[in-house]
């Protein structure tokens, strides 16, 4: 690979530098660190080093000689010479065998063969090949050509089928055609068994991992495959249920190994169950995590994103909101005073409200809150089957009984309707309050009551079945829910707390 110029250079340049490979290497590109050290062993041992190097032969004229003898001493037969000696290769022997002796290797060409044989001397071959007693190698012997010659002259005269017909036997003894008919009873019981099996596997994963009906091996990890073999060890063998879940044995015994182990968090996966459904379902992992903190049991998004998984605890998704109340303009708007700005430094200075429907199989029901901007909190709400004028004014009473004489809040309301009747502005008027409205059709205006009904109806309303339950025990569940939104439900940008709890945490209430 390097010529003795090359080689040269670099060692000179190692003893001139001191003995620092790094250094040689880096200025001249080459050579390894190995090989560079091996010149220099040569170097200093001989001194100098060869100007060709050539590779020692592998194998010595005596064993060459050897192999060629033993070759002509037994038939002529590169096979054999290769399999008694255990050397060479055939392709060595025969360069072996030109070498030494040239000329007296035997090489079968077609090129003559084509020309003297006729079709009728093919025919006459093909037809010995059909009626033939002993092997074909012996025909093909006997005609003077090799025995894959002769099958391509059996092709081209009769064909594959009509060879296997002239192949048969005599007509089957009853003995051989029970013991066929016994082999394909055995083959059809393999087969059925086969199939079982199958259908067991994916029953068993159906059940126990509670994938889908149309699952198959790809779709399960190692250690779920460990579970299903386990649970059918009883009724099936252990090589065929690794051969049709495609487990390798060693990775089967790694996971059987890891599920007998105690399982560290069995405690806390009940805790965590309970915390997902005493919350409406609706509690994310980052959530679920804060109150497991609250709890004094610390543990890693991770590991609760995963426990999660495992008890396939998934928080209902959102949908798309249709309801909206705006019957077009029937009088003066106020100016929009928040302008987007829903943030207050202090509880009852910025109020939202708004309507949102419910579709139910019996009917339709409406909610009517009253939200401060402070934190979040339900100051009042009103439920009810109609989104008339009592539905709005009942909460707005409510609303106004909690403020105290010297709060004069400003009230935040889209274009409805129901915010320009008379009942609804002389209670405004009375309580001293401060209308403000958003454009016409721009929801982002009011951007965080819509807010509240996006987590509303993902956390309480979509994902659950409604059918049979009447719209009395509806609202009653709503209520329900509302009531443990201001007291129970933590929100993440009050620290882990409530409403209620972060007011209590603030000294406002007591």
């Amino acid at each position: 690979m390097y010529s003795y110029e090359d080689r040269i250079t670099a060692v000179r340049l190692y003893i001139k530098y001191g003995r620092r490979t790094a250094t040689v290497i880096r200025e001249l590109g080459y050579p390894s660190r190995k090989n560079l050290i091996r010149w220099v062993r040569i170097y200093e041992a001989d001194g100098g080093l060869p100007e060709r190097s050539r590779a020692k032969p592998r194998y010595t004229l005596e064993q060459k000689r050897l192999a060629v003898d033993h070759y002509f001493d037994h038939g002529c037969c590169s096979a054999q010479t290769c399999r008694d000696l255990g050397y060479p290769s055939r392709g060595y022997l025969g360069v072996w065998i030109d070498e030494l002796r040239p000329g007296t290797r035997q090489v079968v060409t077609s090129t003559r063969d084509k020309a003297s044989f006729t079709p009728e001397h093919k025919r006459q071959a093909v037809s010995e090949l059909c009626e033939r007693q002993g092997s074909a190698q012996n025909v093909a012997k006997k005609v003077g050509v090799s025995r894959p010659m002769l099958y391509k002259w059996k092709d081209q005269t009769i064909g594959h089928e009509a060879y296997q017909s002239m192949r048969k036997r005599n007509v089957i003894a009853p003995d051989d055609e029970r013991a066929a008919l016994l082999d394909r009873i055995a083959q059809l019981e393999q087969q059925v068994h086969r199939l079982q099996l199958e259908q067991d596997v994916m029953r068993q994963a159906t059940e126990l991992i509670k994938k889908d009906q149309g699952i198959t091996a790809l779709n399960l990890t190692n250690r779920e495959k460990t579970r299903v073999v386990d649970a059918l060890r009883d009724t099936h063998s252990l090589p065929e249920l690794l051969s049709t879940l495609r487990l390798a044995r060693s990775s089967y015994f790694y996971h059987r190994a890891g599920l007998r182990l105690r399982d560290k968090y069995a405690a806390v996966r009940d805790t965590l169950v309970d915390i997902f459904h005493d919350n409406h379902c609706c509690y994310g992992y980052r959530r679920i995590q804060a109150v497991l903190r609250k709890r004094h049991t610390r543990l890693s998004e991770k590991v609760v994103r995963r426990l999660m998984a495992e008890e396939q605890l998934v928080a209902h998704q959102p949908r798309r909101r249709r309801y909206s109340s705006y019957c077009g303009e029937i009088g003066p708007a106020p100016e929009n005073l928040l302008d987007r700005d829903f943030h207050s430094q202090a509880p009852n200075e910025k109020w939202l409200t708004d309507i949102t429907e419910f579709q139910l199989p019996a009917g339709k029901v409406y909610l009517s809150p009253m939200i401060d901007c402070f934190d979040g909190q339900i100051i009042s709400w009103s439920i009810g089957t109609s989104p008339n004028a009592q539905l709005v004014n009942t909460m707005l009473d409510g609303a106004i009984g909690t403020l105290s004489d010297d709060k004069r809040p400003v009230v935040h309301s889209d274009r409805g309707a129901h915010y320009r009747w008379p009942g609804w502005l002389q209670r405004i008027k009375t309580a001293g309050l401060i209308r403000s409205m958003s454009r016409k059709g721009c929801s982002p205006d009011n951007a965080a009551c819509e807010g509240f009904f996006g987590r509303l109806k993902n956390e309480f309303y979509y994902g659950r079945n409604w059918a049979g339950i009447t719209t009395e025990c509806f609202m009653q569940a709503l209520d329900s829910y509302l009531r443990w939104y201001n007291e129970r439900r933590i929100k993440m940008s009050l620290g882990a707390r409530s409403p209620l709890e972060y007011r209590k945490h603030l000294g406002i209430i007591t």
